[in-house]
């Protein structure tokens, strides 16, 4: 079974998980993340939760959910950019036992394979206070029903980065 390039973990062909490693608009970066003055949470990009970039502004780490036939899932660990205070605000609770009531909205900051969507409005919830939060809701017609629609398990794995 192959191996996660990024955890390490087995991957099951029912249940994929996709993570981004930096915000589409900081790869278009001359240092990418490397850029003079951006913080993030975590050194490695790919471990990171939050991070800030002069002038892009403030991004969230958030898993974002595809429901395909057959019961199976596509989770994406997606980057949203959001406000610079609400990245304090997530950044100030992140740890802490207020982490399950953080609530922020932003806009998608990495192109979903087949369906794109850089910049669509979306709401951040915490489901689980063991995980980053949640992509719920969308006032983007097309992104709301990526997160609430039912799609054709082999058409959308095969768009998938191996």
């Amino acid at each position: 079974m192959p191996a996660c390039g990024v955890c390490g973990h087995a991957v099951h062909d029912s249940d994929r998980n996709v993570r981004f490693r930096l915000p589409d608009p900081v790869l278009q970066l001359p240092e990418r993340d490397d850029s003079e003055g951006v913080w993030k949470s975590e050194p490695d990009p790919s471990r990171a939760v939050m991070m800030m970039v002069p002038n892009l502004g403030g991004f969230l780490r958030a898993l974002l959910p595809v429901h395909l036939s057959g019961g199976d899932a596509v989770m994406f660990g997606v980057w949203v950019g959001v406000h610079p205070d609400d990245l304090k605000r997530a950044y100030d609770v992140w740890w802490e036992p207020g982490y399950p009531n953080l609530r922020v909205s932003g806009r998608l900051a990495n192109a979903l394979p087949g369906w794109g969507l850089v910049a669509a409005p979306v709401e951040l919830e915490v489901v689980d206070p063991e995980a980053t939060p949640y992509c719920v809701r969308s006032r983007d017609a097309e992104l709301a029903k990526v997160l609430s629609d039912e799609w054709d398990r082999a058409e959308v794995l095969a768009r998938l980065p191996n």
